[in-house]
């Protein structure tokens, strides 16, 4: 594979684990302190299929052309291909063939992940259907938990459970949480059919924003979420003790930052809602050890 044909953000992690290890903790999201406590063969395949994650994202979110964008994103596609077949290029790939041999990753995971980039990539998602945005959050998110809970060491059947409905109730966590920014990016993921019921017919996402019935979306969005965290906790109770420790505090971490911005309103939305790094540690303590 020639330099042009290297997948954009591809030397994410550059030096392998130890550099990755490093881009994560500095970072210090709400993920670095839900995998702290994983052993350390698993917190670094978790690493790993992090900086993956963020590399792909970086292209997706880049001020490139669609057509830039979508060819980085498939010169992915065949360096997913080539990890596989024993052959990855890349540091970052190199790190993830481990993992993907330790924890039998599915291909498709990391595909579908690619694929909910290229739907951002393409062109700016504005008010998609219900269905699409579904597709999206399964892509963009579940296929994350996916990976994931083969790390943490769950049974597959249960482990794919917990990671469809945490990884939609995630998902809708950010929309809720990101409406400002993405709306500067051109970007609104609220669906149709709600705008459409609430009387919102402008699908401009500053007006839409703007619009008094704005609140009452949010509200059926928040809903959405709050039913797929609850899902996702009967989920966690089918898998062996131990297992879901960091997808409980992951979804501890993201259940606040829903209260919070329910709390706040949709009328401020440009008033950023965070949970503070002290707060983060106690719910990692707290559900680390379950």
């Amino acid at each position: 594979m020639s330099a042009a044909e290297q997948p954009a953000g591809g030397t994410a992690g550059g030096g392998g684990n130890a550099a990755i290890n490093a881009q994560v903790a500095a970072a210090k999201t709400s993920f670095y302190w839900a995998m702290r406590f994983l052993p350390k063969a698993r917190r670094e395949a978790m690493f790993a299929v992090y900086a993956f994650c963020r590399a792909v994202d970086d292209i997706a979110d880049s001020d490139d052309a669609p057509a830039a964008k979508l060819a980085a994103l498939a010169a992915w596609r065949r360096e997913i291909d080539a990890i596989y077949e024993g052959t990855p290029v890349l540091p970052l790939s190199r790190a993830l063939a481990g993992p993907i041999r330790s924890y039998d990753l599915r291909r498709g995971d990391f595909i579908a992940i690619v694929a909910g980039m290229e739907m951002d990539a393409r062109a700016d998602i504005v008010a998609p259907s219900l269905d699409e945005l579904d597709l999206y959050c399964d892509r963009v998110a579940c296929a994350v938990g996916r990976l994931s809970a083969r790390i943490f060491g769950a049974p597959q059947n249960h482990a794919d459970r917990v990671a469809n409905a945490l990884g939609r109730a995630l998902q809708l966590t950010n929309i809720l949480r990101d409406l400002a920014e993405d709306a500067a990016r051109g970007r609104l993921y609220l669906p149709r059919e709600l705008l459409d019921k609430h009387g919102i017919k402008d699908r401009a996402p500053s007006a839409v924003l703007a619009h008094r019935a704005l609140p009452a979306v949010c509200a059926e969005i928040a809903a959405m979420a709050r039913k797929r965290y609850a899902e996702a906790g009967e989920a966690m109770k089918g898998c062996p003790p131990g297992t879901m420790r960091p997808a409980a505090v992951m979804g501890a971490v993201y259940a606040d930052i829903l209260a919070r911005l329910e709390k706040r309103g949709w009328r401020r939305i440009d008033d950023r809602v965070s949970v503070p790094a002290p707060l983060k540690l106690w719910y990692a303590l707290r559900y680390g050890f379950l």
